[in-house]
């Protein structure tokens, strides 16, 4: 994928089923717009993008509109959908291609992930970044073993969102984690400065304590001097020391 001086992908497919979805959603979405509760999400989200203001319930519900009578997507589908929706300025735009990754990744082969990759950089806070982590990159790399090699240089990325995408990749895994990538990830970053990642350092911990709590146990007793106290809380929350 190239890109742009911009740091815009300039190589979108074309996609008939994209002309489609972006000539309905902008005026769906608008119609529903609440400008109070757009500027309370925008604060919340600390400025990351203008909001719309529209509520889960109803952004869920639009979405089965604005894909009704639609085909099945392809990959270039996706790939068309997500970054035209992420050229978008509110952020309801980036939730609905996100929330159209997630249901369609496994329609896309590894060639998805660079499109990712751009998205998690892109506009980039928590509330995008932890989904497409757990959902997206995490459903590509389950599918094709060889995007380990992808995430082993996202964790030594020295932006934190792609370090954190790392971490969390395998939030979903449950009995199929990789536990050496998962304890090695951690070991990696046991003491980053970004709030964000020392977060996300525990979060994976306490995901796979569900699974398996005394190698979790095993691990924090190991490392306790180089986490951080916030991993430590995190990754014991559930188990106890």
């Amino acid at each position: 994928m190239s890109v742009t001086g911009e740091g815009i992908p300039d190589d979108v497919p074309p996609s008939t089923l994209a002309d489609t979805v972006l000539h309905r959603l902008p005026a769906a979405y608008a119609a529903a717009a609440d400008p109070e509760r757009a500027a309370q999400n925008r604060a919340y989200m600390r400025d990351v993008a203008p909001f719309l203001g529209l509520t889960s319930p109803v952004r869920r519900a639009l979405y089965r509109t604005v894909l009704e009578g639609l085909p099945r997507p392809d990959e270039a589908d996706c790939t068309a959908v997500a970054l035209r929706c992420w050229r978008l300025p509110e952020r309801e735009y980036h939730y609905f291609a996100v929330d159209f990754l997630r249901r369609n990744v496994t329609h896309c082969s590894s060639g998805l992930l660079p499109v990712v990759r751009h998205l998690l950089t892109a506009v980039s806070w928590w509330d995008t970044v932890d989904l497409l982590a757990a959902h997206v990159v995490g459903g590509l790399v389950a599918a094709d073993r060889g995007l380990t090699a992808d995430m082993d240089a996202w964790i030594e990325d020295e932006g934190r969102w792609l370090v954190r995408a790392a971490l969390l990749h395998q939030l979903r895994y449950r009995e199929r984690t990789d536990t050496g990538r998962l304890f090695g990830y951690c070991a990696r970053r046991p003491g980053h400065g970004d709030f964000f990642v020392r977060k996300a350092v525990g979060w994976c911990l306490r995901e796979y304590a569900k699974t398996d709590p005394d190698a979790v146990r095993a691990f924090v007793a190991g490392h306790r001097t180089r986490l951080a106290p916030l991993s430590v809380r995190e990754a014991l929350r559930n188990i106890g020391p």
